[in-house]
């Protein structure tokens, strides 16, 4: 993001080269295939990139251990034809990335169940690229895995599941063929560390912990919203926002009211932030459908319930916590806490504390704790929608602002910077401008590969 290395491969790539005390070199590749070259030609030392685990893969390079699993899956646009099989598609109408591990599977189902199958693979687009000619009507179909397609439709909820291709597939990292397997070794220990400590949970709650339970209609109003309603909020949101990213407050918000000041629930709760009579008085606010005095005091709100967070609980993680309070209050997080220990669970981990949550309103469980029932089901989708919205909305801009970048760039191209009767003169700082933002977006699934030679940077 922002022309720096991120996600769960970066961030586990990062803690490994540390475990092993040396420098991590970050290279971006466009596809699969490019990334085996380098580890073939060596480049690399390690192929981080959420690399499916395969019999073909193995048979050339050693895998790590495996941490989490993925699907391959057929896509298409919502409005389109959606095939039920992929026995009549057509080189013409399904296109993949080169080095896709769906290739294998493909030949196979050709082989064994519809000969007519035929597809064609693009050398110069990685998946994401695809995708985005399946939504802008340029390709009928592509393959990619469930993650991927997740977080795709996050900003493109147009992008809809044809069919599973694979079932469940597992997620390692690839290094040469070593004689003494020195690598390998270390990797395995730095794994099983990370599994004992809950280090690994953690990082994957952060990063796959909202992947489930697309919708496509909520998403799509969402992003109507984001375009219709936010320009005019945005100001109050970063004016506000201090602890927190302001695309998060927005979520906050919208959850809460779906941006609307006037918003009014049986309950009582009212405005933009939804702040009951009493909390509203306790922090001063005269008006709750008064945006500016809502939002300022739904941060306030949910800055005291951050105070009130452990310090035992890791920094990224204090956020999830003190919003579920903020949703269910304070004490019955406590119980939601206590009830993690009881079970066995880490009581710092959001990633356990949230899988007891809907435990809160059964009698078994909230019979025992000492602040009784709670609506925990309700906390665990709150919080839930909250990281969806923010997904969403930060993928969103990005893409909006990359869309921007590059019709300014076109326009430059397409006129004189400067026109005859200015030249020899100061140039416009338009030009300056427009060097300065156009890397300034988010790339999609940008693949990592892993060198333990030279320092930590991102080559393109």
């Amino acid at each position: 993001i922002n022309g720096k290395p991120f996600g769960l491969d970066y961030e586990l790539a990062k803690q490994f080269a540390d475990y092993l005390g040396v420098k991590l070199k970050v290279t971006v590749r466009q596809n699969i295939s490019q990334l085996f070259d380098d580890l073939d030609n060596g480049n690399a030392d390690l192929l981080a990139a959420g690399l499916v685990y395969n019999s073909e893969r193995v048979k050339n390079y050693q895998p790590g251990p495996t941490y989490y699993s993925v699907s391959q899956q057929l896509v298409y646009k919502v409005g389109q034809y959606r095939p039920r099989t992929l026995g009549n598609l057509t080189a013409e109408q399904l296109t993949v990335a080169p080095g896709h591990v769906v290739v294998n599977d493909l030949q196979t189902l050709k082989d064994t169940k519809f000969p007519e199958l035929s597809w064609k693979v693009d050398d110069k687009k990685g998946s994401a690229e695809l995708m985005e000619d399946v939504i802008e009507g340029k390709l009928d179909y592509t393959i990619a895995d469930s993650v991927a397609i997740s977080l795709f439709q996050r900003v493109h909820p147009e992008l809809a599941v044809a069919l599973d291709i694979t079932d469940e597939q597992p997620v390692t990292w690839f290094s040469p063929l070593d004689g003494d397997n020195t690598l390998s070794a270390a990797l395995l220990d730095f794994f099983n560390e990370m599994n004992e400590d809950g280090t690994l949970a953690r990082i994957e709650e952060k990063y796959l912990g909202h992947g489930d339970d697309f919708d496509y209609v909520d998403t799509r109003t969402f992003l109507r919203a984001v375009d219709a309603v936010l320009p005019q909020l945005k100001p109050l949101f970063e004016k506000y926002a201090e602890e927190i990213d302001w695309r998060l407050l927005a979520a906050i918000a919208y959850q809460e009211s779906h941006w609307d000041a006037q918003a009014t629930s049986p309950t009582g709760v009212r405005g933009m932030m939804m702040l009951t009579k009493n909390t509203a008085q306790s922090l001063g606010i005269t008006d709750r459908t008064d945006a500016e005095q809502s939002i300022s005091g739904g941060v306030r709100y949910l800055q005291d319930m951050m105070s009130k967070v452990p310090e035992s609980v890791p920094e990224n993680e204090r956020i999830w916590f003190a919003l579920a309070a903020y949703n269910m209050g304070y004490a019955h997080m406590l119980d939601a806490r206590a009830l993690t220990a009881k079970t066995k669970g880490n009581p710092d981990s959001w990633a356990d504390v949230k899988q007891r949550l809907p435990l809160l309103s059964q009698k078994p469980y909230y019979s025992k704790l000492t602040y009784g029932y709670a609506r925990g089901h309700e906390a665990y989708a709150y919080v839930e929608n909250i990281r969806k919205y923010q997904i969403s909305l930060v993928g969103y801009l990005q893409e909006k602002e990359k869309q921007a970048t590059e019709a300014a760039m076109q326009l430059a191209q397409d006129y004189p910077a400067v026109s005859p009767t200015e030249l020899g003169k100061e140039k416009f700082p338009f030009l300056s401008f427009l060097s300065q933002s156009s890397s300034n977006y988010l790339t999609h699934s940008p693949s990592l590969l892993f060198s333990r030679k030279g320092s930590e940077e991102k080559q393109n």
